[in-house]
């Protein structure tokens, strides 16, 4: 079977004083500190299916998160994410996402693009971040996953391009996603306490538990802060036939304070709890198909430009 490749009609310009070694270290570390608090998670309510003790009954579950153990890097990553992601800088975000196009490029390339800035900085990585979408994917594929739900898992980390693009930093790219426009939720990581300086915490509508929208609006129109995952759902949605449910997998597999710890449920719509189902379903996949077996990106390749085909009907996506 040949495979076409079709080149990018317009060469992309990245961002060459970017650390991709740093960047992929700070991911690998918030990684972990999410598959910790997931574990938790599950031993929390395997331990209420158990009738745990009274002592342990009066713990708070909502709490479950415990990233006080998880290194300076990522208290100081987080200080600085709540701090700066404003409504403005959101809004801001936004019009310069629709204002321009930073690349054309099919999506292979994107996946080329993004192996090439991350790891050929560290010389000792095993594996490439290909390989790593190549693992999500295949995961999916052996459980018998639809086959759009196998190309949202290899193609779910790619807004990390952001990084080598426009973004003002690693605090607008990764991290745990969060609702901007009303009150910062408990429940996100490291509390609401933690947006402390963040100029929206006290403002007298962006700091109420509705702020700027109303109950049961949806998600679809609630403002979720700005990163890798909103900028990729904003890519795809309009670029690719791909389901409402890969779309929401893409676009929430980082807000963990709803699709874990249950906020923002006053704002979902009956559209919302089929979608949260999904972001579930997908959520072991994002966190744990890693491992050390190399897959063979020349053997599954052909496979996969056959799934991309499918679901991108324009072989050069604007990025």
């Amino acid at each position: 079977m040949s495979v076409i490749v079709q080149q990018a009609s317009h060469p992309p310009s990245f961002r060459t004083d970017r650390d991709g070694l740093a960047f992929e270290a700070l991911c690998d570390e918030i990684e972990h500190a999410d598959i910790a608090a997931d574990q938790a998670l599950k031993k929390k309510e395997q331990d209420d299916k158990d009738e745990a003790s009274r002592f342990d009954a009066e713990k708070d579950k909502t709490q479950f998160r415990d990233y006080e153990n998880a290194c300076d890097r990522v208290k100081n990553f987080y200080s600085e994410q709540h701090t700066k992601q404003t409504v403005a800088y959101n809004l801001k975000a936004r019009h310069a996402f629709h204002s321009k196009t930073r690349a054309e490029m099919s999506i292979w390339e994107a996946m080329e693009r993004l192996n090439t800035l991350i790891d050929e900085s560290d010389p000792d990585t095993e594996l490439g971040q290909i390989e790593h979408l190549l693992q999500s994917a295949e995961a999916m594929r052996r459980d018998g996953r639809p086959r759009w739900m196998q190309l949202t898992g290899l193609i779910h980390d790619l807004g990390k391009l952001l990084f080598f693009f426009d973004a003002e930093g690693q605090w607008d790219v990764v991290g745990d996603t969060f609702a901007v426009g009303c009150a910062f939720d408990d429940r996100i990581i490291y509390g609401n306490k933690s947006f402390a300086s963040n100029p929206d915490f006290n403002d007298p509508v962006y700091s109420t538990e509705n702020g700027i929208y109303t109950p049961g609006c949806g998600l679809d129109k609630v403002m979720i802060s700005w990163g890798h995952d909103e900028y990729l759902y904003h890519v795809v949605k309009d670029q690719s036939t791909l389901p409402d449910e890969a779309l929401a997998m893409i676009r929430y597999h980082s807000f963990y304070p709803w699709h874990q710890q249950g906020a923002y449920r006053h704002f979902m719509n009956e559209k919302d709890h089929e979608m949260l189902e999904a972001v579930k379903k997908f959520n072991p996949y994002d966190l744990y198909s890693k491992s050390d077996e190399r897959p063979s990106v020349e053997e599954l390749k052909p496979y996969y430009m056959e799934l991309i085909d499918e679901f991108f009907p324009s072989k050069v996506i604007k990025w």
